[in-house]
């Protein structure tokens, strides 16, 4: 059965870990969804990394939380944060390529 990302999710967003790295955090309303979501191997670094446009090099380093059904993504900040260009200096209006995702679980 295929669920979105949007339907099992309490908290999907986005944050500055620092000015050179963002980080996208998904934390899950029911357990059952986090264990279904974390074993199915259906959200992996490489899934992320396509969906930033990220080559091999910054893959993002993935953190499973299990205590707060909880899935982190660790990523490089295209631009530092606060550098000319950057048009997020927090970094919360990155995770809007996640709302797509859909599993099937």
């Amino acid at each position: 059965m295929k669920q979105s990302i949007r339907s099992l999710a309490l908290v999907i967003r986005s944050k500055n870990a620092g000015p050179y790295e963002l980080v996208l955090d998904v934390l899950f309303k029911q357990q059952s969804d986090y264990l279904a979501v974390k074993s199915s191997g259906q959200l992996t670094a490489q899934r992320i990394a396509d969906l930033y446009n990220l080559d091999e090099q910054h893959l993002p380093r993935l953190i499973w939380f299990d205590p707060a059904n909880a899935v982190k993504a660790v990523l490089p900040r295209d631009i530092v944060s606060g550098n000319r260009g950057d048009n997020d200096v927090y970094g919360a209006q990155q995770h809007a390529p996640l709302l797509d995702l859909v599993f099937d679980i």
